[in-house]
């Protein structure tokens, strides 16, 4: 197998702090891979800082020597898969890089991903073997992880993140998902071709605090969860179907009670719990019933799924 041309896709999203070490830290990388020329393409999501100001300069300012970079600024922030995917399609290497710009995805494990593809693999994750962070959030996405894992009909890999290499076969069919709702880690195990996970520690972020709110985890798991699953719809129907049989057996009772007995089963109590249950589950469905078709909805309007509003450098 000859040497690949890498490209490194890096959505960026208020990181003008980090951009010198990051841009430092992966064209030393690059450098010294053989073959290319290899290509860097940064998007700048919506950025309210000087990050599109800082990537278009270094676009212009490259020299002819150095790994190609390719500054793709967004109309606005269209989130972080939306910009992953905008760099997925001005990348053009034969192996394409993902990873985030805050360097907790390091890119001196871009030759180790590079090793693996030689050995015939197409895709190559990043297993989190150690994770920085809160106890709270190291125990929600390992539950999610799992969970997402359990509920899909394909085998997610677990704790996994963008941080991968995919081969241009895989890019070519993630680029054809037209999705709006984007998952992108679900979507590159679900183009199959062969793929292994590689170990690597997950440090702090180099600068600056995480963009990454607890509303936009929780967005990017039910994206996850609903991209991938239908099994909310089909929980309705079993315990839809568990209620009928609940109540039917609480029905014959009554009807035995009252012939055998005498009596009627007596309990308010019991009877407003049990409307409240089941008053509750019956709003807790519909809602999901509304998540898919407002995904439907965003779907079937066929907007693009994100606006670019500059693109400096070159390929």
């Amino acid at each position: 197998m000859k040497d690949p041309r890498v490209s490194v896709a890096i959505p960026l999203f208020n990181e003008e702090e980090g951009i010198p070490q990051l841009l430092s830290r992966v064209r030393a990388v690059l450098h010294a891979l053989p073959g290319g020329p290899h290509q860097m393409v940064l998007v700048d999501d919506g950025s309210s800082d000087r990050t599109a100001e800082m990537l278009a300069e270094a676009a212009e300012t490259t020299p002819p020597d150095a790994p190609h970079l390719v500054a793709v600024s967004l109309s606005r922030n269209f989130g972080h898969q939306a910009a992953l995917s905008a760099a997925l399609d001005h990348a053009d290497g034969d192996v394409i890089v993902f990873m985030d710009g805050d360097l907790q995805d390091p890119p001196e494990v871009i030759p180790a991903f590079l090793e693996k593809h030689r050995q015939g693999f197409d895709v190559v994750y990043g297993l989190r073997a150690r994770r920085k962070g809160s106890l709270f959030l190291k125990l929600a996405y390992y539950i999610f992880y799992r969970l997402i894992d359990a509920l899909s009909g394909i085998r997610m890999p677990l704790d996994s993140g963008d941080f991968s290499l995919i081969s241009r076969a895989v890019a070519d069919v993630i680029r054809q998902a037209p999705e709006h709702h984007r998952y992108l880690r679900g979507l590159r195990t679900w183009a199959g071709f062969r793929q292994t996970g590689l170990p690597i520690d997950r440090p702090e972020r180099a600068h600056g605090t995480t963009k990454y709110s607890l509303s936009k985890l929780f967005k990017l798991a039910f994206d996850g969860i609903f991209a991938f699953s239908v099994v909310p719809l089909r929980a309705a129907s079993a315990i839809g179907g568990l209620s009928i049989l609940a109540s039917s057996g609480f029905a014959i009772y009554s009807v035995y009670a009252r012939l055998v007995f005498s009596e009627s089963p007596r309990g308010f109590t019991a009877l407003i719990v049990a409307l409240v249950f089941v008053s509750g589950v019956q709003m807790l469905f519909l809602g999901v019933i509304g998540e898919y078709v407002g995904r439907i909805y965003e779907e079937v309007k066929r907007r693009p799924i994100y606006v670019v509003r500059r693109v400096t450098g070159r390929n």
